[in-house]
This record gives C-alpha cells, sequence and structure tokens, in this order.
C-alpha cells in the first residue's frame, strides 16, 4: 500500500513554448471583454487586433484591455499580417458563416481558430466546419472552457494517477442562475446548448465517449421566451457500467422573485478505490471564488486532502484555451480540445435533444452514424 502520494495535481494548463503569437478577436460581449481578452491581458498574450457588431463595443473592449487595434469588420481584422490565431466570440447562429467564409479562403498568416462553443446549430453543421477547417489547414479548437476549470483538471490528475480505482458514479448537480444571452431568444433552445454543453464535455474529458443518453427537461419559469430546455436532468450510460448524471437547473427556485437564494454547482466522482468531490466557483462571480476539491483514497486510508488554488474559472481558465492552441501550432499537433473531437460533444448535445423528443435513451452512434 502507498504511504505517500503525489498532491501536485496539475491543475493548471500547459503553458505554451511560444506565446507572442499575434491574437485577433472578433466579438466584443461581457464573456469576451471580462473572460477571454482578461485571462490574455493577464498572461501577456498579445492581442492585435478586434472587430465586432458594433464598433463602439469593440473600442471600449480594445480601451479596457490594451488591444493594439479596432476594425469596423471581420473582414479588415483577418488581413491584419499580424493576426496568426483567430478568437471568434459571436453567437452560435452567426459564427459557423464566419467560421466556414475564413476557411474557405484563409488568409496566408492565419495559422488556427478559437471557436465559441456550441461550435454550430448542430452536429451535421459542425461537421461541415471541422472538415473545413481541416482542408485548409487551419487548426481549429473549440473553447469548452470547463476542461480548464482548476477542479476539473485536478479531477482529471486523480483519476489518471489511479488514486479512485475504476470510475463507477459520476455527478454534477447546478443550481444556478445564468445571464442569458438576448440572442437565445430567436433560436428557442436555452440550457442543453448553452449550459449542458459544459457538463457533457467535462465527462467526456474526465471518462471519455459514453454510449447513449437520457435527457428529461422542463421549461424554466423565469425565461418569458419560447423554450423546452430550460431544466435538464440527464444520465450517460458507459459501456464499463460507469454511470454520469447532471442536474442542470437554471430556476434554483424564485431566488429573483423574493424567495432566498442557495446558488451553487457541487460534483462528485465515486470510484472502487477513493472518492473525490468539489465545488465549481462560478455561480459567485463577480465575486473571486476559486472551485474546490477534496478526496480520500484507500491508498491512503484515514484521510482527507483537500488542496487548494488561487486561481478561479472566470476569468483564469479561459487563459487554457487558448495556451492549448498555441501549443498546437508550435508543436504542429491537434488541439487538446480540437474540433474533430468537439464533434462527439456535439453529438453528444443533439443525441440528448433527441431524447427529449423521442422520450428514450439515445445511442451517441444514432447520431455520428
Amino acid at each position: 500500500m502507498s504511504t505517500t502520494l503525489d498532491l501536485d495535481l496539475d491543475y493548471l494548463p500547459e503553458k505554451p513554448p511560444k506565446t507572442d503569437y499575434g491574437i485577433g478577436v472578433i466579438g466584443a460581449g461581457f464573456i469576451v471583454r471580462d473572460c477571454h481578452l482578461l485571462a490574455y491581458q493577464n498572461a501577456g498574450y498579445r492581442r492585435v487586433g478586434i472587430a465586432s457588431r458594433t464598433r463602439a463595443a469593440a473600442e471600449e473592449a480594445a480601451s479596457l484591455r490594451g488591444v493594439e487595434h479596432v476594425y469596423d469588420t471581420w473582414q479588415e481584422l483577418i488581413q491584419n499580417p499580424e493576426v496568426e490565431i483567430l478568437d471568434i466570440g459571436v453567437p452560435p447562429d452567426t459564427q459557423p458563416e464566419i467560421l466556414l467564409s475564413i476557411a474557405r479562403n484563409p488568409p496566408s498568416h492565419l495559422r488556427g481558430i478559437l471557436a465559441q462553443k456550441p461550435l454550430a446549430m448542430g452536429y451535421p453543421q459542425a461537421v461541415e466546419l471541422v472538415r473545413a477547417c481541416q482542408e485548409s489547414g487551419l487548426k481549429l479548437a473549440v473553447n469548452q472552457n470547463m476542461r480548464y476549470d482548476q477542479s476539473v483538471r485536478a479531477l482529471h490528475s486523480l483519476l489518471q494517477r489511479g488514486y479512485l480505482g475504476d470510475p463507477v458514479l459520476g455527478t454534477i448537480e447546478m443550481r444556478a442562475i445564468p445571464h442569458w444571452m438576448p440572442w437565445q431568444e430567436r433560436m428557442g433552445w436555452l440550457t442543453l446548448r448553452i449550459m449542458s454543453i459544459h457538463h457533457m464535455d467535462t465527462y467526456r474529458y474526465l471518462f471519455g465517449d459514453p454510449e447513449r443518453i437520457f435527457c428529461s427537461v422542463r421549461p424554466d419559469p423565469r425565461t418569458q421566451f419560447a423554450h423546452r430546455d430550460g431544466i435538464a436532468l440527464y444520465i450517460l450510460e458507459y459501456a464499463n457500467g460507469l454511470r454520469c448524471s447532471s442536474w442542470d437547473d437554471v430556476w434554483a427556485g424564485p431566488a429573483k422573485e423574493g424567495g432566498q437564494t442557495d446558488l451553487y454547482i457541487k460534483w462528485r466522482v465515486e470510484g472502487t478505490q477513493g472518492m473525490a468531490d468539489g465545488t465549481i466557483g462560478w455561480p459567485k462571480y463577480p465575486d473571486h471564488n476559486p472551485s474546490t476539491l477534496r478526496f480520500s483514497t484507500t491508498q491512503r486510508p484515514g484521510y482527507w486532502f483537500e488542496p487548494r488554488w488561487p486561481e478561479a474559472w472566470f476569468p483564469d481558465a479561459f487563459e487554457g484555451p487558448m495556451a492549448q492552441l498555441m501549443t498546437a501550432i508550435y508543436h504542429d499537433r491537434e488541439p487538446e480540445i480540437g474540433g474533430a473531437d468537439n464533434l462527439k460533444t456535439m453529438a453528444l448535445v443533439d443525441a440528448a435533444y433527441r431524447s427529449v423528443e423521442e422520450r428514450r435513451s439515445v445511442a451517441l452512434e444514432e447520431i455520428t452514424g
């Protein structure tokens, strides 16, 4: 029996060997202004240009985060020869047209693209975008940034080192009230493609691809526009017997209607040799609230280990997706969160919607073919 454990849990992303790639940004909304650009600023990454739907928004973000140039359109932005990496932060019904246009005629100086999640409006469209980038030689990464939450990466280290043994059950319980974007009203969907996609992708990162998913949803009473997938409950079934489930509750009680507030995200993984649980700090944003983890293992019985760190998901984890794209470009390899890998996450979300429609569990291969 082991008497010592390596508690350096490798919770931060790999540092890129080269960090002075020029980054051009499309979009200037909250997530770009206060997460992407702030994380890049803190990391010392070069932000050479920005364009948005309105020049005023782009100018505000550029002034706040030290971006070198502002452009009226994204077409002008990508002509800047210093833009080697493009960071796209626009709605999912707008992103595919931009991505496809660039992939079909990329400027010679452009080497990679970090796209926002969801990559597209559904799996078939995502396949088209990934194929177009592959054919043009552009490295495509998808900003599934929950993989870079510090507790998620620390948990991944525990699993890789075998401290928990074989995983038996994984759960995520979310009681949070997201800030929905106005563009979601025109799409008619809510939680599965915006919030649940994080949890499904995280399960894939931790445990690989499930065989099938069963999903049940109901509308969120607070959200006034038409939608079905407000509150979402789902189970992922794995071939080895592992089961993972998530309760994605974006209602969280009448917290905005005069009731008491109790917002949180908790996760737990039970294995044959140990267990781990933790919290995700995001629901308390803009307060700086690092995610947490504790674990026990039969390799060192009688103890709970509770490592801590100063970083938080918002904005610190947003350094990770860009760092791994820079690393992939430098080493000429597929990004950690590459477009081809993200197709399985997109398929899992589409399978969840089909499960809701047909009231049955849906195999991942029914979507991927």
